[in-house]
C-alpha cells in the first residue's frame, strides 16, 4: 500500500509530467493552425514594364544606357573599351565593362 504523503508526491509528479508532456504537443498543434491561417511566406510577383528598350539597361542612377557592343571602331557615345572587345556606354566609372573584362581602355 501506498502512503499518503508517497501518493501525493506521486500523483504530484505523474501531474507534472503530463504537463511538460503536453506543452510540447499543444505547442505543436497551435504551430500547424498558423500555417494554416498565415498569409504565404512568398507573395506573387508583381509584373512591371520594363522602364528600358531591350537594347538598353537602367544604370544605377536610373538612366537608360545602351548596353555594351561589339565594333571594330568606337561607336559614337562609347566611354571605355572593354576586356572582351566590347564598347561599354558606362555614364559613370563604377561598374563599368563589369561581366565584360574590366575596362583595357578609357575613352
Amino acid at each position: 500500500m501506498i502512503s499518503g504523503g508517497t501518493r501525493s508526491a506521486l500523483i504530484s509528479r505523474s501531474a507534472s509530467l503530463a504537463k511538460r508532456s503536453t506543452l510540447p504537443a499543444l505547442f505543436a498543434v497551435m504551430m500547424g493552425a498558423a500555417a494554416f491561417t498565415s498569409a504565404p511566406a512568398t507573395a506573387a510577383p508583381v509584373l512591371m514594364e520594363a522602364a528600358c528598350p531591350s537594347s538598353q539597361y537602367e544604370n544605377a542612377a536610373g538612366n537608360c544606357v545602351q548596353r555594351p557592343q561589339q565594333s571594330d571602331t568606337a561607336p559614337d557615345g562609347a566611354t571605355a573599351r572593354c576586356g572582351d572587345g566590347t564598347y561599354s556606354f558606362s555614364q559613370t566609372r563604377r561598374g563599368t565593362c563589369s561581366h565584360h573584362g574590366g575596362v583595357s581602355q578609357w575613352l
